[in-house]
């Protein structure tokens, strides 16, 4: 085991345990506040069964948007990486959509960004060619 990692039969413990601290991030309306760590998109998991198999779409946003400002742990490349390989494709075109949003109209605000999020969940694949078209 690594030091500062979980080992394999930890990751379960540890998701349930940050599971618990973006849910009440999540109540006290201070989630988008919150620097992703290494490991989150396991408790993706842990958040849904925690709200009976609804997928949080809060949750998804604020995934996608600290993807798309490489905040926290997708700070790093690699990191940016691994998380194409574990998040869902809905949440990657928002990252993208959000990404060349920001590149091309710097001043936007997060709420004039609320549409990249509708359109990412309902059509992934348009989106993600769309953000490739943009760059």
């Amino acid at each position: 085991m690594l030091p500062g990692r979980p080992c394999r039969l930890d990751i379960p413990r540890a998701a349930s345990g940050r599971g618990g601290e973006l849910q009440a991030l999540r109540e006290l309306g201070t989630l988008g506040q919150t620097e992703p760590a290494e490991g989150d998109e396991a408790v993706r998991d842990e958040l849904t069964r925690r709200a009976g198999g609804y997928v949080q779409a809060d949750v998804e946003a604020w995934r996608a948007h600290a993807l798309a400002a490489h905040r926290g742990h997708y700070a790093g490349p690699a990191a940016r990486e691994e998380a194409a390989g574990l998040l869902t494709p809905p949440v990657l075109a928002h990252a993208a959509l959000l990404a060349e949003l920001a590149r091309l109209v710097p001043d936007a605000g997060v709420d004039e960004l609320a549409f990249a999020a509708r359109l990412a969940t309902t059509e992934p694949e348009a989106v993600g060619a769309l953000a490739a078209f943009v760059l």
